[in-house]
């Protein structure tokens, strides 16, 4: 059920129209370490229209893995931990990590409004420091003997489960 803009409107007039649209969560990436990984985020997350895209640290996004979507979404840039969390004051943090989960994406009963996804890099995770910071620490099940989904899947994944539950009602 893609939309479709019409071929004259400018990005911000595109931008305009979809912001009724979007959905009340916001995905936050950590020091990613993958200009490719990024911009296959910031795409994905604009097919579930998320509230805005938050880089913390210093690593850049590759525009053409986004193919586009960057002029639609709002990308937000925090050099660290705290400026994050200064950022996304009064809203749920939920930790996207597997080797910390304190529960299953499978056993999520609801996403609190607001909430922001963060992720972290497919090598290093989050750090003990930012999990702890987080209301909730939610593992995706994984069941070979790779260490980590790439994390556009990972995003994704997570994107969806919160589409599914949000959507399926209606």
């Amino acid at each position: 059920m893609a939309l479709f803009p019409p071929l004259d409107a400018s990005p911000e007039e595109v931008r305009d129209a979809l912001r009724p649209l979007r959905n009340d969560f916001s995905v936050a990436l950590h020091t990613a370490g993958n200009a490719f990984a990024v911009g296959a985020v910031i795409r994905v997350a604009h097919s579930f229209l998320v509230r805005e895209i938050i880089l913390i640290g210093n690593a850049p996004y590759y525009e053409k893995a986004s193919m586009g979507m960057e002029k639609y979404e709002t990308i937000v840039s925090v050099p660290d931990d705290d400026a994050f969390f200064a950022h996304v004051a009064g809203r749920p943090v939920w930790a996207i990590e597997k080797d910390h989960a304190r529960r299953s994406l499978y056993d999520v009963a609801g996403f609190p409004r607001g909430v922001v996804l963060a992720f972290g890099s497919e090598r290093g995770g989050l750090s003990a420091e930012f999990i702890a910071r987080a209301a909730d620490v939610i593992g995706i099940p994984m069941y070979g003997v790779n260490h980590s989904f790439p994390l556009a899947v990972a995003t994704g994944m997570v994107m969806n489960e919160w589409a599914r539950q949000h959507y399926s009602a209606r």
